[in-house]
């Protein structure tokens, strides 16, 4: 098979198909980014980490197949991923991983020290969290500590230092991690339970809708804390008005626990992710 005909397995492998991984990923970044430079970040930064984030979130996907590619084939929506279907070989999604790790990281040479060293552990993370649906209660904590990892790099490139603020931001994106993620597993709750694997909705069980509700409040009090110790104005925390809104619409498509509208209101996180940032950067344009 040629690398052209090979290239949509890759595609589907890496998920650059379906971005909403990457851009779920990317937000919490450019709200440390914004933040750090103080509404100017420098563009070489800003380029750098938006390419890593595209890079390292194809690099987890890869890893993530090759983690589950036994569980994977006992789910309908799953079990045609490249590696479970034997598309791609186990090694090859590895290679792919390793290959895609090492670009991103390639990237963050130009960078200080301190970006470099922080790289290490957000490189394991990544790795790593394919392995914690096996042992930890509430995995989705884990894929937020991952996914929020870019923000005190964000803030050691720009600033040679990682402040209380970018460790408080962090925290934020943990809690807004479980609450769509809680999202995303209520989809897959059935599944889960057949393969033993463990998923903050089956932590949560009944209580599941009432958990995202209140992570979303803990992200919006917690983004409201960041606000409050960066002297931000009206328009940040109209910003996250907004995104309280979105949270209340999220309630309004999961509380009948309908998978379709449940999966609607995960990817819909974009734009939670999204409000939250332009309120960041017009509070910043209006200084």
């Amino acid at each position: 098979m040629t690398f052209a005909e090979r290239l949509p397995l890759y595609l589907q492998l890496t998920r650059l198909n379906r971005p909403i991984g990457i851009l779920l990923l990317l937000w919490p970044t450019l709200w440390g980014i914004l933040i750090a430079g103080a509404g100017h970040p420098a563009w070489h930064i800003v380029l750098i980490f938006v390419l890593g984030t595209v890079l390292m979130r194809s690099a987890g996907c890869a890893i993530n197949d090759y983690a589950d590619r036994d569980f994977d084939r006992h789910v309908q929506r799953t079990r045609e991923r490249p590696v479970t279907s034997g598309r791609i070989a186990a090694r090859e999604a590895l290679w792919v991983a390793a290959c895609l790790a090492l670009l991103a990281f390639v990237l963050i040479l130009p960078l200080n020290n301190l970006t470099l060293l922080l790289s290490f552990p957000a490189v394991f993370l990544a790795a790593s969290y394919p392995y914690t649906k096996r042992f930890l209660a509430i995995p989705q904590a884990y894929l937020g500590i991952a996914f929020g990892f870019g923000i005190p790099m964000a803030f050691a490139a720009q600033l040679g230092s990682v402040p209380p603020v970018a460790w408080l931001l962090l925290v934020a994106n943990v809690f807004w991690a479980i609450a769509y993620d809680t999202e995303y597993a209520m989809v897959d709750r059935d599944d889960d339970i057949h393969l033993g694997i463990h998923s903050s909705a089956l932590f949560f069980g009944k209580h599941d809708i009432a958990a995202v509700l209140v992570c979303y409040a803990i992200t919006l009090m917690l983004l409201g804390t960041v606000g409050l110790m960066t002297g931000a104005g009206v328009w940040y925390f109209t910003g996250t008005m907004l995104a309280a809104c979105i949270a209340l619409y999220h309630y309004r498509l999961i509380r009948h626990r309908q998978r379709e509208a449940c999966f609607k209101a995960f990817l819909h996180n974009n734009w939670f992710g999204a409000t939250v940032f332009a309120g960041i950067a017009a509070d910043y344009l209006m200084r």
